[in-house]
């Protein structure tokens, strides 16, 4: 690792940061204390009118309330719409206010200084996390603005971007970047290279949160490429361990969101995470980036909504503390793509089967069974139940074409109800009954109780509800985010692809996979999606360099490359006893208190076993537990499983019994891989007996 000195320097190109003049480029520091005014003046204007607004609304609330009685129900009607026509401007200053707060602290982070071809003089720009602008003119870019992307893009020489009038190219004469924390400048770099590097391992070096951060100011090229692409429908991100790709994808989202701002809001947009413990850790990068949180939801808050007043389902089983085998049988057959084959294959064979057609007669008039079923054949692109209403709205009108005495005719419900006890098969739960008698495994479907499904019969349910009945499709939601997509089956994407038809945004790591029942390459993805963008990031930058080697130690990923952050070895502590590993940890945990690290994960391989650790420690010191039941990630000492850990990193990591007996066969090696790799700083393991035979 590099001295404190050597960083100093490294952060100081020009040798220039020396005795008492903290940074080498004065007029920087003059241009900040200038904007700091500027910003200042504007956050106290907007603090006016914000007191202003809630005064006027305050006042306004109390004169309905005192004469409530004596307001006639108009004038109360027109009321309640000026306090509306209040209360909206004071909402936009507030955000306003808070927007100037943020950039009063930090303002900007980059200056470029680029020349348009034909132009003789040079334009200098600062790039922050918002824009700010004073009478006509912009101090501060957007880092998502058009004009902003070189600074990310290209290096100091020949340059352009991609305007909305069209390609812009010139001369781009320098790059400089700041640190600016509390409206103070800490540091200031200037290159003709790509500074960023230098400012990146400053960032990497530093303590992690309890929140995951925007990285506007270190975004790699390749990841800046990722966030602005617009053309893109569905784009699937393939990323390494401490690649970025959640924050990437969460930054894309905040490009989109600016970039198509009179289209796309926050209410447009759901992001589907694992568990809530990862919502509540990701919640934070949109708003600190500006933009109103989105909702987040999972796979189970879907189906509930779906499958509300239809059918119920138990939630999945561990499985690493199942040891059903049947059970596990069935899930690996059911998370395959071979499965939504043989669910096309058989809704193909029983769709005509379904419906058996007879006359339907009423009084003079008749619909013969083969009018009837040359209009089920024409509405093939609906749902069953969606064709039998099209039929009878059909039958209604061809009745009250033929009524030329004004006779009484049936309402089209009436119709409907006629039509409805033609069909052979009455719900779609017998339609999936019938499903695993049609391909002979009839033991491969299994009701724990009553009308109750086991979780990997959920999506497959909803598939076929979607053919019999047909599916709640949210047409608000026009942007689709999918989190660590190794985690989910061919049809549960096969579902989502039904419900959100709009473009889609999935990452996550094929070579994290937690459950042995279900496990598959990047390759399915590029079968679902067939024409989205694929693209992988192989560069790690959450772990030393020394971590992301021992991790490499235990599963080989060819393609994992460390950034060059150097730290502290791994350490693997051998104890002879389980007391003796209990009182290492509890070592481990004073040094950490001591530190100045801010977060410890001490992870287990299964939740009962971190229960069990939580309950011994806990009576010692102040440790939290994260279990599926967590809603929260904190900082300090986190105890928790595999599952629970991944996408959450921490500053140290412990490992416990890293031995043979606990960590044997191939899957555990991709547990014991994900273990490794939240660790950003430090790393132990700790294990009593023989240590697993897994770490090369």
């Amino acid at each position: 690792m590099k001295s404190n000195k050597n960083r100093k320097q490294a952060l100081d190109p020009k040798n220039e940061n020396r005795g008492s003049t903290p940074i080498p480029f004065p007029e920087e520091v003059e241009h900040l204390k200038n904007m700091l005014v500027f910003i200042g003046d504007e956050l106290q204007e907007s603090i006016n009118r914000v007191e202003r607004h809630d005064k006027e609304y305050n006042e306004f609330k109390r004169y309905m309330a005192e004469y409530r009685h004596e307001i006639d129900p108009k004038e109360l009607f027109q009321n309640e719409l000026f306090l509306k026509n209040i209360e909206i401007p004071g909402v936009i200053a507030t955000k306003e206010r808070e927007r100037l707060r943020k950039l009063l602290d930090s303002p900007y982070f980059s200056r470029i200084d680029f020349r348009i071809d034909g132009d003789s003089e040079t334009a200098v720009y600062y790039i922050g996390r918002f824009t700010f602008g004073k009478k006509d003119q912009i101090h501060i870019f957007d880092w998502r603005a058009p004009i902003a992307s070189m600074f990310y893009d290209v290096e100091v020489g020949r340059a352009g971007y991609d305007a909305p009038i069209g390609r812009i190219d010139g001369e781009l004469t320098r790059k400089r970047q700041f640190k600016i924390r509390n409206g103070e400048m800490e540091y200031v770099l200037e290159s003709s290279t790509n500074i960023q590097d230098d400012v990146l391992q400053r960032e990497l070096s530093s303590t992690s949160d309890e929140k995951m951060k925007s990285i506007i100011a270190t975004l790699q090229r390749e990841q800046n490429q990722i966030i602005r692409n617009e053309q893109a429908g569905t784009m699937v991100i393939q990323g390494v361990a401490g690649s970025g790709k959640t924050s990437i994808a969460l930054h894309r989202i905040a490009y989109l969101l600016y970039r198509f701002k009179d289209t796309l809001s926050a209410e447009n947009i759901v992001v589907l995470s694992p568990n809530k413990v990862f919502g509540d850790y990701i919640s934070s990068v949109l708003p600190e980036l500006g933009e109103e949180p989105i909702l987040e939801m999972s796979f189970v808050d879907v189906a509930k909504d779906q499958l509300d007043g239809v059918i119920s389902f138990e939630l999945d089983k561990d499985s690493l503390e199942t040891n059903d085998l049947s059970w596990a049988e069935r899930v690996r057959f059911k998370s395959t793509l071979d499965f939504i084959i043989m669910l096309d294959d058989y809704m193909d064979d029983v769709e005509d089967a379904i419906f058996a057609p007879s006359d339907y007669m009423y009084g003079g008039f008749t619909a013969t069974s083969a009018w009837i079923w040359k209009r089920y054949k024409a509405y093939k692109r609906y749902s069953i139940k969606r064709r039998l209403e099209e039929i009878a709205n059909d039958i209604h009108n061809k009745f009250v074409a033929e009524n030329i005495y004004n006779e009484k005719l049936p309402g089209e419900r009436t119709i409907l109800k006629g039509l409805t006890s033609m069909l052979t098969v009455k719900n779609t739960l017998a339609l999936y009954k019938g499903f695993f008698r049609h391909i002979n495994k009839p033991d491969y479907f299994v009701m724990p109780e009553k009308k109750t499904l086991e979780w990997a019969d959920v999506y497959p349910f909803m598939y076929l509800h979607s053919s019999f009945v047909g599916m709640k499709e949210n047409k608000n939601i026009k942007h689709l985010v999918i989190d660590e997509m190794q985690d989910y089956t061919p049809i549960q994407y096969e579902v989502m692809n039904l419900l959100f038809k709009c473009n889609k945004t999935i990452l996550g790591d094929f070579g994290q996979a937690i459950n042995p029942n279900n496990l598959h390459s990047l390759d399915f993805m590029r079968d679902i999606y067939v024409e989205g963008k694929i693209v992988e990031l192989n560069k790690s930058y959450r772990s030393s360099y020394e971590i992301i080697n021992f991790a490499k130690r235990v599963l080989s990923v060819s393609k994992l490359e460390p950034v060059e952050r150097h730290g502290e070895e791994p350490s693997l502590i051998k104890c002879q006893t389980k007391q003796e590993e209990m009182e290492q940890i509890k070592v481990h945990i004073d040094a950490f208190l001591q530190s100045h690290n801010v977060t410890m994960g001490i992870i287990t391989k299964t939740n009962t076993d971190a229960k069990i650790l939580y309950d011994v420690l806990c009576q010692k010191y102040n440790v939290h537990l994260l279990t599926p039941d967590s809603d929260k990630f904190t900082s300090g000492i986190t105890i928790t499983s595999i599952q629970m850990s991944k996408g959450l990193e921490f500053d140290e990591v412990i490992i416990t019994s890293v031995n043979q007996a606990t960590y044997y066969n191939e899957y555990d090696r991709g547990l014991l891989y994900i273990a490794c790799t939240r660790a950003m700083h430090r790393l132990t393991l700790i294990y009593d007996g023989e240590l697993t035979k897994l770490i090369k």
